[in-house]
């Protein structure tokens, strides 16, 4: 089994992290306390710019959650629908060869759910098999992966195709001056991401193997990180243990895990790390041992796109395999953390 191919799709508008601060001032200046707090906490999640699902003005247009969960449909079939377009033109692939479709998302519902309304638009097979996920968050990239390969393996289906689509913007909270929404207003971006995964056989491109997987569930650990859901929306929860809960567990499991495999770190030539922010990222690097340069691909993706969710870590696996893929035989290690709190790990050689 491997990934035959990644590709992303943004929405068209993209502003800079100053244009985005700036906004939120203004939204914001009769209400906060300090705005100068609000401009620090934005610089310090080192976000360059991200692309938002509608234009800056729109979203004062947006009164309750269902209009902003209508926008998540709308433009979340567009650009899911332009990720797995160019992701089975990538691989050398048609629609027509799709045997199973895995939706991933945190940030908005519908039923039919994303993925059945892309099997019309897309003309995907009729007996295509549809998994929707919903409440992995940031780890779903990753997951989606592992659980992708499984369904694979499970039905004797050749092509699928995983698709992530987060509009993170469209979770807005206008009345929420919390420390973790602020953070948040300035960390998380919008896009969406397609892997192909394809039995060896099943086309010509070269990508990584998917070797082996491992799920670390974290128990009592769920305060960290998820939504608390009201009338309003999706409000944020986002503890600032989750650099500790790295820092404590991650190096073990990955030691654990590549052990399993007759591996040890010193095999890994390519971490494929979601870019959950600064802190972690820094956890994360101090957690493996591993040099700043380790997670390039990883720093990059959050300066240029910010915290995608689910679809940052695809977003960092494109980048490696298109710039920065081991020789053959040589190993790639997916790591990303979510909600539960919970760790996946997908170990990939090329």
């Amino acid at each position: 089994m491997k990934i035959a191919a990644v590709r992303h799709a943004f929405p068209p508008h993209y502003y800079d992290q100053a244009a985005l601060s700036a906004a939120f001032r203004r939204a914001w200046g009769r209400r906060h306390y300090n705005l100068d707090r609000l401009e620090q906490l934005h610089r310090n999640v080192l976000v360059g710019g991200r692309h938002l699902a509608l234009p800056l003005d729109d979203y004062d247009r947006l009164e309750t959650w269902g209009q902003a969960n209508d926008a998540w449909i709308r433009v979340g079939e567009e650009v899911g629908a332009e990720a797995v377009r160019a992701a089975l033109e990538a691989a050398g692939l048609d629609a027509g060869d799709v045997d199973a479709i895995v939706f991933v998302s945190v940030t908005g519902i519908s039923t039919p759910s994303l993925d059945a309304r892309l099997v019309n638009r897309l003309h995907l097979p009729a007996h295509v098999r549809r998994v929707p996920i919903f409440g992995l968050g940031c780890v779903a990239g990753a997951a989606g992966i592992s659980r992708t390969a499984d369904l694979l393996r499970g039905s004797g289906g050749r092509v699928a195709v995983l698709l992530s689509v987060e509009l993170c913007s469209l979770t807005l909270q206008k009345e929420d001056l919390s420390v973790p929404n602020l953070i948040a207003t300035g960390l998380f971006g919008d896009g969406a991401a397609a892997a192909v995964v394809a039995a060896d056989d099943a086309c010509r491109c070269h990508g990584p193997s998917i070797v082996a997987t491992r799920s670390v569930f974290y128990r009592g650990s769920e305060h960290v990180m998820g939504w608390s859901i009201s009338e309003s929306g999706f409000h944020v929860v986002l503890s600032p243990d989750v650099p500790a809960v790295v820092l404590d567990k991650l190096g073990g499991d990955v030691d654990s895990f590549l052990c399993d495999q007759g591996l040890t770190r010193g095999d890994i030539q390519a971490w494929i790390s979601h870019p959950g922010g600064p802190k972690v990222l820094e956890a994360m690097q101090q957690a493996l041992g591993l040099d700043a340069a380790a997670l390039d691909a990883s720093w990059r993706s959050l300066r240029e796109a910010g915290n995608l969710s689910s679809a940052s870590i695809l977003l960092v696996l494109e980048d490696v395999m298109r710039d920065a893929a081991p020789p053959p035989g040589g190993y790639g290690l997916m790591i990303a953390m979510g909600p539960g709190f919970c760790s996946e790990l997908v170990l990939l050689r090329w």
